[in-house]
């Protein structure tokens, strides 16, 4: 049997994907990864609240107690090191990081976007904004991505994307909803499942499976 995988988890608000991997967990679903870590980038975020209720060990490392980057960064990444973490999975995560992060757990960061990335990514996609952003063009279908995460925004190596339909009445919280339930929840715990079965391999910036 495979050594157990620890996986940490980032967030910074409510954690609804902190919850679909702990949901997902439950079921069996994380293959040979465990949930042993959850970090907030500041106290009181619901998402502990999870964490607590499942028995997950939860830390706040608070962005304001540091006084740049670079420090919270050299942080972060002493923290997940000591608690031998092999994958960092951003959930909601609105903190950023420099490279000490990327260079401590290299393609070992995981992140789900709202959209099918080339589409409605980059500096300022986030949240609504990504679904206003869709609606505004009239698109047809959006979805979700889980990419790999690299210092430059949403352009990591992409492991697994879903697509959603568009209903002609959607506004960006029915859309943000579809989306999550439909794509994001499931794609977020099976990417996880196959990083912690060592089925992904990164050649030239592309993502196989196998």
């Amino acid at each position: 049997m495979p050594e157990q995988k620890k996986i940490a988890v980032l967030v910074s608000g409510g954690g609804t994907n902190l919850q679909a991997l702990i949901d997902a967990q439950g079921r069996g679903e994380l293959g040979n990864g465990k949930i042993t870590l959850v970090i907030a980038s500041k106290p009181g975020v619901y998402a502990l609240e999870r964490a607590a209720n499942a028995g997950i060990e939860g830390r706040v490392l608070a962005r304001k107690d540091y006084d740049s980057i670079a420090a919270y960064s050299g942080a972060l990444a002493d923290e997940m090191t000591a608690a031998g973490i092999d994958l960092v999975v951003l959930a909601g995560f609105l903190t950023i990081f420099d490279e000490q992060v990327y260079e401590a757990f290299p393609n070992k960061i995981l992140n789900v976007h709202p959209a099918l990335i080339p589409s409605f990514c980059g500096k300022g996609f986030y949240g609504l904004h990504v679904h206003e952003a869709a609606l505004e063009k009239g698109v047809k279908v959006s979805g979700a991505t889980v990419h790999i995460v690299t210092p430059e925004c949403d352009a990591g190596p992409i492991v697994l994307q879903k697509a959603v339909a568009v209903m002609q009445d959607d506004t960006p919280e029915t859309l943000q909803r579809r989306i999550m339930e439909e794509a994001e929840w499931k794609i977020l715990p099976e990417a996880v499942r196959l990083f912690c079965e060592d089925r992904i391999t990164v050649v030239d910036n592309r993502v196989y499976i196998k």
